[in-house]
């Protein structure tokens, strides 16, 4: 499996919350990085349709908001099950380089 790369995961960690719009998800995606990504709308839309021609996310419904139309994003089962991997991934690499820290004497916490 190919390791995602991190506005990917971002997204989708995002949209683990429940079903979201655009904007929604770019300032869920900022929150949860501490300011670190800010996606920009033609980023996060290039996204959406790469993730749903994966299968990892799908439409969820449109609203129709002062005039114009909103749509909704949700995670699919297999979009969750990547998003699960990826995460599992990540937290042994963090595990591995805690424990190489502490050896080296330079602190760390798992």
């Amino acid at each position: 499996m190919r390791q995602m790369q991190e506005p990917t995961f971002l997204i989708l960690t995002a949209l683990a919350a429940g079903p979201q719009h655009g904007y929604g998800v770019i300032t869920d995606v900022e929150r949860i990085s501490e300011g670190q990504v800010r996606l920009r709308a033609g980023t996060l839309y290039a996204a959406f349709d790469r993730l749903q021609e994966e299968g990892l996310i799908a439409e969820d419904r449109e609203e129709i908001v002062d005039g114009r139309v909103r749509r909704y994003y949700r995670l699919t089962g297999d979009g969750a099950t990547r998003l699960a991997a990826e995460a599992e991934r990540l937290r042994r690499h963090a595990r591995a380089a805690t424990a190489r820290l502490r050896a080296l004497g330079a602190g760390g916490t798992a």
